[in-house]
C-alpha cells in the first residue's frame, strides 16, 4: 500500500506577489467545495486591509476564508502560531469533506505546514539572539543581512534587511547548528503530513513587474496613506512588526514630512519586485509545484480541478 494516499489532501496557490494566485484560487473554488486559508504573513493583521491586497468581501463570498484579520497590527505573529493554528483549520476542513486551499506567498508558513516539526522546532538560544539584537544595533539591518548572506545566501535572498526578526533568527539557527537554515530541511511529500498539489503562475519578469507597478499605483489610489496614517493614529507603533511591511514602511516617513509620497511609490515598486525575486527564488527550489504558464491561464482553472479529480 502507497501510505502517501493515505495523507490528507491539500490545494495550494503560492508564487510572487502579483502573479494572480487569489483568482485563479477563487475560479477553482466556484467548482469545487473549497475553503481557504490565507498564506500571507501580511493579512493577517485587522486594518491592514489596501496594502495587503487583502481579498474583498466580494472575493471571500465565493468560499470561506480563513487566516485573515487575526491579529491587532500593534502584535508580532511567529510561523509556529500560523502553522498550528492553520492545522487545526485543516482538519477542521477536511472533517466537512472540503477542499482545503492555500493561498499565499509566504514560504515560511508552506514550509512549516510541510514538515513534520514546523519552523519553531528549531534550536533556540535566548543569549545568542541577545547578542544578534545586540549587533543589529550597532552595525544596521543593512550590515547584519550582509552578514546573513555570507553563511545562507538561500535564506537571505528571500529575506529583506529590514525584516530584521527573521534574519536574526536565521543568524541564530546557523550559530546554533553550523548549518543555514536554508539546508535544514527541504520539504517533500514522503515527509509532509499532508499531500499537496501546488501551483504558481509563470510571468516573464518585465510583465511581472508591470503587474506589480499597477497594483501599488492602484494601492495609492485607493488611500493607502491614508490606511497608514489611521493604523499610527490608532497607535501602531512604527517598529511593530507589521510595520515593516511593503507599503507601510515606506510611507511612514511620507507622514512626518520627511519623504516625498512620489519618492516612496518608487520605493515601494522596487521593494515589492525585489520581495517576488525572492519569493521566486525560494518557490523554485520546491518541486512539488507545477508552474502554469501566463498563456494558460484561461484554462488553468479547468486543468486544476480535472487533476483533483483523477
Amino acid at each position: 500500500m502507497n501510505m502517501q494516499n493515505n495523507k490528507p489532501r491539500i490545494l495550494g496557490f503560492v508564487g510572487a506577489t502579483a502573479s494572480g494566485k487569489t483568482s485563479l484560487a477563487l475560479e477553482v473554488a466556484k467548482r469545487l467545495p473549497c475553503e481557504i486559508l490565507c498564506m500571507d504573513s501580511m493579512q493577517i493583521y485587522r486594518g491592514m486591509d489596501i496594502g495587503t491586497a487583502k481579498p474583498t468581501a466580494a472575493e471571500q463570498s465565493i468560499a470561506p476564508h480563513y487566516m485573515i484579520d487575526i491579529v491587532d497590527p500593534a502584535d508580532s505573529y511567529s510561523v509556529a502560531q500560523y502553522v498550528d493554528s492553520a492545522h487545526h483549520l485543516i482538519a477542521d476542513i477536511l472533517s466537512r469533506n472540503h477542499v482545503p486551499v492555500l493561498v499565499g506567498g509566504t514560504g515560511l508558513y508552506l514550509q512549516g505546514l510541510s514538515l513534520p516539526m514546523n519552523y519553531g522546532g528549531l534550536p533556540s538560544d535566548p543569549a545568542m539572539r541577545q547578542q544578534l539584537t545586540d549587533d543589529l544595533a550597532q552595525i544596521g539591518p543593512e550590515m547584519l543581512h550582509a552578514r546573513l548572506q555570507s553563511v545562507d545566501p538561500i535564506t537571505a535572498a528571500r529575506l529583506h534587511p529590514n525584516d530584521t526578526r527573521r534574519v536574526i533568527r536565521a543568524l541564530e539557527i546557523f550559530h546554533l547548528t553550523g548549518t543555514p537554515m536554508s539546508q535544514h530541511k527541504t520539504p517533500t511529500d514522503a515527509d509532509s503530513p499532508y499531500r499537496f498539489s501546488l501551483y504558481a503562475i509563470d510571468w516573464p519578469r518585465a510583465e511581472l513587474h508591470q503587474r506589480i507597478n499597477l497594483r501599488v499605483d492602484l494601492m495609492i489610489q485607493n488611500g493607502l496613506l491614508d490606511e497608514v496614517e489611521r493604523l499610527v493614529r490608532s497607535g501602531v507603533p512604527a517598529d511593530a512588526q507589521s510595520m515593516q511591511g511593503l507599503g507601510y514602511k515606506e510611507l511612514l516617513p511620507v507622514l512626518s514630512n520627511k519623504a516625498a509620497l512620489p519618492s516612496a511609490v518608487e520605493q515601494i515598486k522596487t521593494g515589492t519586485r525585489n520581495y517576488a525575486r525572492r519569493q521566486l527564488i525560494w518557490f523554485r527550489r520546491d518541486k512539488r509545484i507545477e508552474w502554469i504558464d501566463k498563456d494558460h491561464l484561461p484554462s488553468a482553472a479547468e486543468h486544476i480541478i480535472n487533476n483533483w479529480k483523477e
